[in-house]
């Protein structure tokens, strides 16, 4: 499952760099180091504010992207609220437990698994166990 993961984050990182920037975006600089502690938040989930989180905007610290990148942490009780996306999008779980659900299935996702969540499905993750479910949050920007 990590080298699937592996695979399709190269591949869509792959796909985003080669695509040419429309003539009036701006330049994007060599490179952007974003230290997480700069972009650490607490704040309610989004898409229903469903208990607290601690949320890591890494990718909102970069001036020209073709992609968000973020970690947030769901504490105990917390949850993702369902909602509908208009994009692919990754859950990969850093730690923790948490239950995925996309148009009506779920599954359970521990440390080490991902969801590859297809555009225009009825997404939401929330927290299980004693631990904060620890995740990496990957879509299109703008969407």
């Amino acid at each position: 499952m990590i080298r699937l993961l592996t695979g399709l984050l190269a591949s869509s990182f792959l796909i985003a760099c080669a695509s040419a920037p429309a003539p009036d975006a701006p330049a994007a600089p060599a490179m952007v180091i974003v230290s997480e502690e700069d972009v650490k938040v607490d704040e309610p989930p989004p898409h229903g504010k469903i208990g607290m989180s601690t949320a890591w905007r890494i990718s909102d610290a970069v001036p020209v992207r073709a992609f968000e990148f973020r970690k947030r942490a769901l504490h105990p009780g917390s949850a993702i609220g369902l909602h509908p996306i208009n994009h692919d999008e990754i859950y990969y779980v850093l730690s923790g437990e948490g239950i995925v659900h996309s148009d009506g299935e779920e599954q359970t996702l521990t440390e080490g698994m991902a969801a590859y969540l297809y555009t225009g499905a009825n997404v939401g993750i929330r927290q299980v166990g004693a631990e904060p479910l620890v995740l990496i949050i990957a879509y299109p920007p703008g969407k």
